[in-house]
């Protein structure tokens, strides 16, 4: 029996002769078999898998990322050789290709099982509005497992692949996150392209994923992350906002913004996680989330759904049959919006995106409940349209205001059994800094994600300092606190004569091995973006520049150091071990 499908535990496996793709997939077919047969929609033919695996035969986990990793495919994803019906049979079509995403993933070794099942059209959050069943929740089968990418979640919850395809448009990817105890990175607007998916909100669209682990989703993101010509809202990114992992800043809604809709177990939940963000070295910070409470209304309230209508306009037009009925009313809403509630609500939408942007340019990210509560089956079918709404409180504003986020566990609800869950909401393209905060947040710590490239980090140790005269050259450039930190034995501290305006200033000068007047200084280090660099530089008048500064760790890094030709009044405070604590004893 294999009971772990994470990527490290499949590929140590295939590396010490112990298993094969071949093996693994008659393995999952077996138990795809005997598991519930709602999840899936169709599954790959016999001839597709032997010529992937035929392909694999030569590759190994060290030529390709993910060699040998099973996935499933939701229903409205094109995979060749299987029918895309989106849930809905009359629909159905044949692809004569896979969509991007899926042909990147297969490219770089993975295995599609097949094809899940999901609310007809990805409208919904519940995952019970498809003629092919209601996949079971395998925590409690009398809950939703939510939707709209149900069977895509339930699979991967199941062990029935590693990871999955969803999409997102108004939390599909993340409300059955939640409920299945999983990872639901809902990557940033444009990131995986959307080439072969049948459009919801096109504008919207996002390609999702389901894992177990953030360290699984990073390595699928990594992949399946490019940038897709022919997908008109393909795009890359200037630079990947990045927080550190175990020092940050995050933003909770107020009290009275809070809705758990009766739920006090979901509630206790969510105050457990501040409190576990907060034991990681996060800061909370209580912010207004009217903003973007008001632009959630929009999605399905305003005319953003005329997307769906024009999506499938002449399908819905010639045969309104073929839809669930609570589907068929939901999108031919989209018939009544005119030209001019378009604007005006673009309008708006881009008023509420300025304030929400400034709210989140104070914090590194937001912290919400994925949904406020979980539902049964029954509860949702008999009040079909208000419980969904309440699924998507923290979620339909996502992509009109260009966020990245990531749903992760955050326990199960103590009554039921069923998981619940939160999401880490962040910039555009911040979504493999969430996946290191939900990596720490689970435990797993297997992904140390440092600054990207385009950002450098920053030795500080006077008063560019967080709370000192001169951090405002560092913050009006968009760099962002790391750590505190102290450097090796070897540094004298000198404070330097006053200059002009300027504010008193440190000078840090590194000594030879063995020259006793050194000492450990305590330190900061900052993240500034590459771009803005240059024009700091020139900023730092003499004595000052900057080389590498040796950590306490023995690591290098880019910092502020002083000549040793020092003007004239010049004190040695190198025995106070930090400006900081020479400043306390001036007062």
């Amino acid at each position: 029996m294999i009971h772990d499908l994470s990527i490290s535990s499949l590929h140590q496996q295939y590396r010490d002769g112990s298993l094969t793709p071949r093996d693994l997939v008659a393995t999952l077919n077996e138990r795809i078999e005997e598991s519930d047969p709602k999840i899936w929609i169709s599954l790959t033919s016999d001839s597709r898998f032997e010529a992937i695996l035929s392909s694999l035969k030569t590759e190994s986990p060290d030529s390709l990322p993910l060699f040998g990793i099973p996935f499933a495919v939701k229903d409205n994803i094109d995979l060749k050789g299987n029918p895309t019906t989106a849930a809905c049979p009359n629909y159905s079509f044949n692809p004569d290709k896979d969509a991007t995403v899926v042909g990147r993933l297969i490219k770089a070794g993975a295995i599609p099982m097949g094809k899940t099942n999901l609310d007809q059209f990805a409208t919904g959050l519940v995952g019970i509005r498809s003629p092919y069943g209601v996949p079971e929740n395998p925590f409690n089968s009398e809950f939703i497992p939510g939707g709209s990418s149900s069977g895509s979640a339930v699979a991967v919850a199941r062990d029935l692949c590693t990871f999955s395809l969803g999409s997102d448009t108004a939390g599909s990817g993340r409300v059955p996150a939640g409920l299945n105890e999983l990872i639901g990175l809902k990557p940033s607007f444009g990131a995986l392209s959307c080439s072969g998916v049948v459009p919801a909100c096109r504008s919207l669209d996002c390609v999702s994923i389901f894992s177990k682990s953030a360290a699984d989703a990073k390595a699928v993101f990594e992949v399946s992350a490019a940038f897709d010509e022919s997908d008109a809202y393909s795009r890359e990114p200037d630079k990947a906002p990045w927080f550190p992992a175990d020092a940050f800043t995050f933003g909770v809604p107020r009290e009275n913004q809070l809705k758990f809709f009766g739920n006090d177990e979901a509630k206790t939940l969510f105050e457990k996680a501040i409190e576990r963000l907060e034991s990681l070295g996060g800061t909370r910070v209580e912010i207004d989330f009217s903003s973007f409470l008001e632009a959630a209304l929009l999605l399905y309230e305003g005319p953003w759904v005329s997307e769906r209508y024009a999506a499938i306009e002449k399908f819905i037009e010639t045969t309104p049959d073929s839809l669930f009925p609570v589907t068929r009313s939901i999108i031919s809403g989209g018939r009544k919006p005119k030209a001019v509630d378009a604007f005006r609500a673009q309008y708006r939408l881009r008023t509420l995106k300025q304030a929400a942007d400034v709210i989140m340019k104070t914090l590194d990210l937001i912290v919400t409940p994925t949904a406020g509560t979980a539902y049964t089956v029954a509860e949702v079918e008999a009040d079909p349209v208000t419980l969904n709404s309440n699924l998507g409180y923290y979620t339909n504003f996502m992509n009109l205001l260009d966020l990245s986020a990531c749903a992760i566990p955050a326990g199960r609800l103590p009554s039921c059994g069923v998981p619940w869950g939160i999401t880490l909401i962040g910039p555009a393209f911040a979504d493999e800094a969430l996946l290191g905060l939900a990596d720490r947040f689970t435990g797993s710590k297997q992904l140390s994600i440092s600054a990207p490239e385009s950002w450098i980090e920053l030795v500080v140790c006077g008063a560019h300092m967080e709370g000192l005269p001169l951090n405002h050259q560092l913050t009006d450039r968009g760099a962002r606190f790391v750590r505190a930190d102290s450097t090796s034995s070897k540094y004298q501290l000198i404070a330097l004569p006053p200059v002009g305006s300027l504010p008193p200033r440190p000078g840090l000068i590194r000594l030879g091995d063995g020259d006793k007047r050194g000492g450990s200084i305590a330190v900061e280090i900052w993240a500034m973006p590459a771009s803005k660099f240059g024009s700091f530089v020139a900023g730092v008048p003499s004595p000052l520049g900057f080389g590498k500064v040796e950590l306490r760790d023995g690591h290098l890094l880019t910092g502020f150091l002083c000549e040793s030709d020092l003007p004239d009044f010049s004190i040695d405070i190198t025995h106070f071990g930090g400006w900081r604590r020479y400043l306390e004893s001036l007062t």
